[in-house]
């Protein structure tokens, strides 16, 4: 039988927090020019495959304030989940599954609702 962990509500809501800047971050970083500065564009086929990039604009100012809050609130965000009071409480290999069964504890609506609270 799998074990359950009862994680605090608002470990809970820093990984959950954690998962929504990552991928807001991951999708900004993507619809972004490939340099922050402007940069010519290169082709390249001397390595073991052809690269090539077009000219970018570089990032607005705007867009790098953008990128480094969301770079920032992440470090805030994996600091406060990694170094949680919760950790202390558990030890050896159960930490490590307990810390995988955190990531994935947004996929389970069940996990919200502790045992006995439906």
């Amino acid at each position: 039988m799998a074990t359950t962990y009862d994680f605090p509500s608002d470990l809970l809501a820093g990984q959950e927090e954690l998962h929504q800047v990552r991928a807001e971050l991951s999708a900004l970083l993507k619809r972004l020019p490939w340099s922050v500065e402007p940069l010519d564009g290169f082709s390249d086929e001397n390595g073991w495959r052809k690269v090539e990039r077009p000219a970018s604009p570089g990032w607005s100012a705007d867009e790098q304030a953008e990128v480094e809050k969301l770079r920032r609130r992440e470090r805030e965000l994996a600091v406060f989940v990694s170094t949680h009071r919760y950790w202390s409480e558990i030890t050896g290999p159960d930490q490590v599954t307990a810390r995988s069964e955190l990531k994935r504890a947004h996929e389970d609506p069940a996990r919200k609702t502790p045992p006995g609270n439906t």
